[in-house]
């Protein structure tokens, strides 16, 4: 895998979805077959080896990511999804976003005590959508046993929110 080919299926929309966000638009390289199975391959060759139980995604593009790493790892998938989008008992996390604050829900019977859970996004920014998905994960009796992403925005720092854990990043800016 070439990063920089990765690099250059991604690209950046000012001022999205407020003035002064440099969003990093990643639909080109799902787009793009050899760009998307290359990422896919790179972050299941980083987790490999841990025994992952659960890939966990949030909605939207985690989803994305999530759900096709959760195939190749052999693994389940739990979506974490935002309020209200979920039929059943859920347990939930609020969290502050670079632009605002947020809140996801999973369900309460989605992780089982002790399941090995790999969480899964295109970017980590800020860390707070990463943190409050292993808040999640540890409120049920999982256990966190990674994170990975598509893209890190270095300059956010998010990586301190959640130094506790195997933070993995295929490109970072």
């Amino acid at each position: 895998m070439n990063v920089q080919t990765l690099r250059d299926h991604i690209r950046d929309i000012p001022d999205f979805p407020t003035d002064g966000i440099m969003f990093k638009d990643i639909t080109p390289l799902l787009a793009d077959a050899q760009a998307f199975h290359d990422s896919i391959n790179a972050l299941a060759n980083h987790y490999d080896a841990t025994g992952v139980d659960l890939v966990m995604g949030a909605e939207a593009r985690g989803f994305i990511l999530a759900g096709a790493l959760a195939h190749r790892l052999n693994a389940g998938f739990i979506p974490a999804r935002k309020p209200g989008k979920l039929p059943h008992n859920v347990t939930k996390a609020e969290y502050d976003l670079e632009y605002g604050t947020d809140t996801l829900e999973i369900h309460t019977d989605a992780i089982a005590e002790n399941q090995r859970v790999l969480i899964v996004d295109d970017v980590l920014a800020t860390g707070g959508t990463a943190s409050a998905k292993a808040r999640l994960v540890e409120e049920l009796g999982g256990t966190v046993v990674g994170m990975g992403f598509l893209l890190e925005l270095g300059f956010l720092n998010g990586r301190s929110k959640i130094a506790d854990y195997d933070v993995y990043s295929l490109i970072q800016y």
